[in-house]
Order: structure tokens, then sequence, then C-alpha cells
């Protein structure tokens, strides 16, 4: 087997190019010709058109195959008491969602669209989960940011990589529009650091409080753990991979890397809350022509989710005051662009109108 290339996330700028612009010229002509005057669906137009580039097919095909997608992880930050829930627990949310007990897995059942978990980085024994979940990890458990790197540079590298593999066997396999969702305990945390350190803001303004509502005294360690983690990552601001191991985590770094080579793969993406958003910026600063290739499902309701889509001119589908997480909201967004695409494949066009005052045809009466 021959030696892997050294990672250079920059190498993406060249592969990924934007959805066909040509095609979606011709798909705005095309709905200008529909019965439904154009502009009385709404975002639904918006939407159509925005498929019919990615597929580069002006007659937008429907979405057949969508696919969640959850990158789960540990986050050692979470020892500072900065969430909700006790450090080290992510692996129960994993199995809540695998008995079909989560808000997601409900969700996703009514909807029929199958759900993959992917642990990177969970702070669990592996036997606790089934093997087809657990045989990807990175590590166990990442590093406490605010003190010391999330990953080493090996596998950070590794966490990307891992990322990309799943993005190209779900291509692979026929998924036409990925879910992504995120499952962690503390992954806030890193999250808001990225955005912060990204966008060049302090602490206080990407802190929020999480999808378990901390209180006042948690949001406090939580700023303060952003703000420390702030000033290791701003040495390598330059740097998007060793970014992503001084202040990233495992399930970070994969979900970066299964963003950018799904672009690359021409797979459009749902984002969800601030962990997809924090990944996503991360991917951006990589590959400036990917964001085209996503989209944000929904309003989270974290700060620092906002500037990131903000930076993005990403404009979130649905604002429905969802925190729960794990692609939960982004789920929910599905619908609409399945709508989207059917309305714009099926509406019929108005007929052509004849010519005033044409001659009749020979033979008429």
């Amino acid at each position: 087997m021959e030696p892997l290339h050294p990672l250079n996330l920059d190498d993406f700028s060249d592969l990924i190019e934007r959805p066909d612009g040509g095609i979606r010229r011709d798909a705005e002509e095309r709905r200008e010709r529909l019965a439904v005057r154009a502009g009385a669906l709404g975002r639904l137009d918006e939407l159509g058109e925005w498929l019919s580039a990615a597929q580069s097919a002006v007659r937008v095909r429907a979405i057949a195959q969508p696919k969640v997608v959850v990158f789960a992880g540990d986050h050692g930050i979470a020892v500072q008491e900065v969430s909700g829930r006790p450090a080290g627990t992510a692996h129960v949310l994993v199995r809540e969602l695998l008995d079909g007990e989560s808000p997601l897995a409900v969700l996703a059942r009514s909807m029929d669209v199958p759900v993959r978990v992917v642990d990177a980085g969970l702070d669990c024994d592996p036997d606790l989960l089934p093997e087809s979940v657990t045989r990807h990890r990175v590590r166990r458990g990442s590093g406490r940011i605010d003190v010391e790197d999330a990953l080493t540079p090996e596998e950070t590298e590794a966490a990307v990589r891992l990322g990309m593999a799943i993005a190209d066997e779900e291509a692979d396999s026929g998924t036409d529009l990925v879910v992504l969702g995120d499952l962690s305990v503390g992954g806030t945390t890193p999250a808001s650091t990225l955005i912060a350190a990204l966008c060049g803001t302090d602490a206080s303004v990407v802190t929020g409080r999480g999808g378990t509502g901390i209180d006042d005294l948690a949001w406090m360690r939580k700023c303060a753990a952003i703000r420390d983690a702030l000033r290791r990552a701003r040495p390598v601001l330059g740097d998007q991979l060793a970014l992503l191991g001084a202040v990233g985590g495992a399930d970070l770094a994969a979900a970066t890397g299964f963003l950018l080579q799904a672009a690359v793969r021409r797979m459009p993406v749902i984002l969800d809350g601030v962990v997809g958003a924090a990944c996503a910026l991360v991917a951006q600063r990589a590959a400036f022509r990917a964001p085209d290739w996503w989209l944000a499902g929904q309003v989270s309701g974290e700060p620092a989710q906002a500037k990131a889509l903000d930076r993005m001119a990403l404009n979130p589908l649905l604002d429905q005051g969802v925190l729960v997480g794990e692609g939960t909201g982004a789920l929910l967004a599905l619908p609409l662009v399945r709508a989207a695409a059917a309305l714009a494949a099926e509406l019929p066009e108005r007929p052509e109108p004849t010519a005033a005052g044409a001659a009749a045809p020979a033979g008429a009466v």
C-alpha cells in the first residue's frame, strides 16, 4: 500500500467547483415559463434553482436517497463543567439515538431517512456501542482545549481523512443529500472557539448556553474556557489543520473533512447547529467555493452559529427554536428541500400563446 501524501486542506480550493452556473441560469429561465408566476413560491424557487445547479440538471430530480450522518465525540473541556451533561457521557446520547429514542431518531423514522453514526472520538469502552459505530474512532476523547491541544497532528490528519472517507462512501453508495449532525458533550465550546478565532471576535460574543441550557455560572466557566482556548488558537490561525488540532476535536475535524470531500463529490449538505457551522467555517477558509454546496437548515439560537452563517452568507431555512442538536433542526428542513425539488420538476409550463390573427390552416372550416 502506497503511503498517503501529507494532507493540505488548501488543495481543496482547486478540487471544489461551484454548482453549474449555466444550468442555474437555464433553470431560472424555465421557472419564468411555469404556470405559477415567478416569486409566488418564495424561497422554494431559489431552492429549486440551487438544486438544479447542484444536480447539473434543469429539471430537478427528486431527493431519492437522503442520509443523516452524525459525527460523535467527547471533549476534555467538559471537565470544566461547561456543559449541562457530565464529561464523557456522549455515548449515552449515541445509545438513545441508536435505540430510536432521541428526537432525531423519531423524526428520521417518520421521514424514512436512514441515520449513520460515526464515533470519531467518544470517551467510552468501544464494547458499549456497535462495532459499526466505533470502528472509525481516532482517539478516546479530545484534549482539554484551554490548556492543551485537542489532537496531535497525526490524529488531526486521521480525523479529517476519516470524514473524507465517509463522504466518499456516501457518494459512492448513491446518497444524494446529507443532513449533517453531531453528538457530543462539550462540543459547543470548541465550536465557538473556532468561530471566534476565524471571525476575530471575543469569547463573550460567541458563548451560548448549548442545547442543555446551562446556568449563569456554567456560562461564565464556558466563556473563560473559550477565552483561554482563543489564546492558543490565534498563533495557528493561518493553518486550518493546526487550528483543528489545537482547539477542535476529533468529531469536528472529521466533520470538516466530510464537508470538504462532499463538495468535491458534488453532494449537497444541510447544516444543523453551531458545531456544523464551525466546521463549515474552517472548510470555507480552506476552499472558498465549498459553501455553495451547503444549506443552513435552521437557526439554533447559538450566537456563534449566527456569526459563522453570516460570514458564509448562508441564510437558514427554518427558525423553530429547536435546540436539541444531533441534526434535528437540519432534518426538519429536509421536507422543504424535497418540496422545492418536486415543485421545480413537476409544475407545468404555460402554454405558448397563439399569434393573434394568424391565418387559419388550409382545410379549416
